[in-house]
């Protein structure tokens, strides 16, 4: 028994939802987001929320229960408050800048990194040395912060690279003479 799966999704005032099959879509008032869930699990929109009920002859059933619910709420999380998250940079002479619809990274390589921020997704360099990405789909933010971080990882001797914030970087002992 999913203890996350049988509690029903709230649907805030201003929100609506949308079954057809096994794609749920939900409409608020940042935007209109949708997913399709797996065929383990059934979807039903009442008084009070979105309800998903697993299939009890599939075995597979009991561990898209409680995913499935999630992915519901997350969707009714990003079309009303949206997701946001924030990375730092370090490391003398790393910078970031936002340029139209290009995001530029001086990392020490010996060319500026441009990176192409996709639709939906909004980043904000508040300082040259801290990024704010932010949007509706919880997936895309997430996927977009760590493709700016793997263009510099925070390195364990001296922690220059870009790092989320508050993300605690293991420090290495440098070599002795």
């Amino acid at each position: 028994m999913s203890r996350i799966g049988k509690k029903p999704v709230p649907l805030p005032k201003g929100v609506t939802a949308n079954v057809s099959g096994q794609t749920i879509k939900v409409k608020g008032p940042k935007g209109e987001l949708q997913v399709t869930l797996p065929v383990e699990v059934a979807i039903e929109v009442g008084a009070d929320g979105v309800n998903v009920i697993p299939h009890k002859a599939m075995v597979r059933a009991a561990a898209m229960w409680g995913l499935s619910r999630t992915l519901v709420n997350n969707l009714v999380v990003g079309v009303t408050e949206g997701f946001t998250q924030k990375l730092e940079i370090q490391g003398v002479g790393y910078r970031a800048a936002v340029q139209g619809k290009n995001l530029n990274l001086q990392l020490g390589f010996s060319h500026d990194v441009a990176y192409p921020i996709p639709d939906g997704i909004s980043i904000v360099a508040e300082k040259p040395t801290m990024l704010t990405v932010s949007g509706i789909d919880k997936q895309l933010v997430g996927q977009v912060s760590a493709e700016i971080r793997a263009y510099r990882k925070p390195e364990p001797y001296k922690g220059k690279g870009v790092r989320y914030a508050g993300e605690y970087v293991r420090r290495k002992e440098g070599k002795k003479k």
